[in-house]
């Protein structure tokens, strides 16, 4: 009995030490992280496929994955999540869809109820227009959210990813956003690309309503926004600086 209890005495204070030395060297014994993907694939009825936008995945996965980071996958429905702007020619895309790993899990993301929150130190949610029709009701992806927050953990998207924002409350029953710095895709982008009118809202505007303080740049340049550990960007040119920024604030 004595001899068991030493054992536990020394095991103890050795995984002290080693949590000290992990806090002390500015190592993360967390090093986790939630993609959000869509699982919707129809722009809405003008029977026009979409998904997640491929590049707004790949390009934060590969600052985040390159970081350290293991990188899981979530979506409303599970299972494998529709993809949209295919482009394999951008190199950072090849490298996502053929890592084995990364591209195994998108293909069969888990569902919201699969989820431990307190597993994360960030959660990110990918655009791509799908996420305009499924993210926004998604109760359980807010719950999610809000807990990783609340933990002070990260919480950031990209062009239409904060479509999952717009009704995230925290457990004052305030909403997310409110009073925050923010941006997203834009109503003029919106317009630009001819879907202003398909959209079932207009995300800007949204936004808005909620109490964000909405910045913007001209349409399709980089403008990322960082308050108070929610960090977004306005559009797929914006996606790689958002994987960066996560990187910065988890850093800190």
């Amino acid at each position: 009995m004595a001899n068991a209890l030493v054992k536990l005495a020394i095991a103890a204070t050795v995984m002290t030490s080693y949590g000290e030395a992990m806090a002390q060297t500015g190592q993360k014994m967390d090093k986790k992280i939630l993609f959000v993907v869509t699982s919707h694939d129809t722009k809405g009825n003008t029977g026009e496929p979409t998904g997640y936008y491929l590049s707004e995945v790949s390009h934060p996965w590969e600052v985040l994955s390159d970081a350290g980071y293991e990188i899981d996958f979530v979506s409303p429905k599970g299972g494998k999540a529709p993809v949209d702007g295919f482009d394999l020619t951008d190199p950072v895309n090849k490298k996502f869809w053929e890592n084995e790993v990364a591209r195994n899990k998108v293909e069969h993301t888990l569902s919201p109820e699969a989820v431990n929150p307190k597993g994360y130190a960030a959660i990110f949610y990918a655009g791509g227009h799908g996420a305009m029709w499924d993210l926004a009701d998604d109760e359980r992806l807010a719950a999610i959210a809000a807990r990783i927050y609340e933990q002070n953990g990260v919480v950031a998207a990209v062009c239409h990813g904060p479509a999952g924002l717009v009704n995230i409350r925290l457990s004052d029953g305030s909403y997310l956003v409110n009073g925050k710095k923010i941006n997203a895709f834009t109503n003029e982008e919106e317009a630009a690309v001819a879907m202003e009118k398909v959209v079932p809202f207009a995300l800007e505007s949204k936004l808005i309503e909620r109490g964000a303080k909405f910045e913007k740049s001209a349409p399709w340049q980089t403008h990322v926004v960082t308050d108070q550990r929610l960090i977004t960007g306005q559009n797929p040119q914006s996606a790689k600086a958002v994987g960066a920024a996560i990187l910065a604030v988890l850093g800190e």
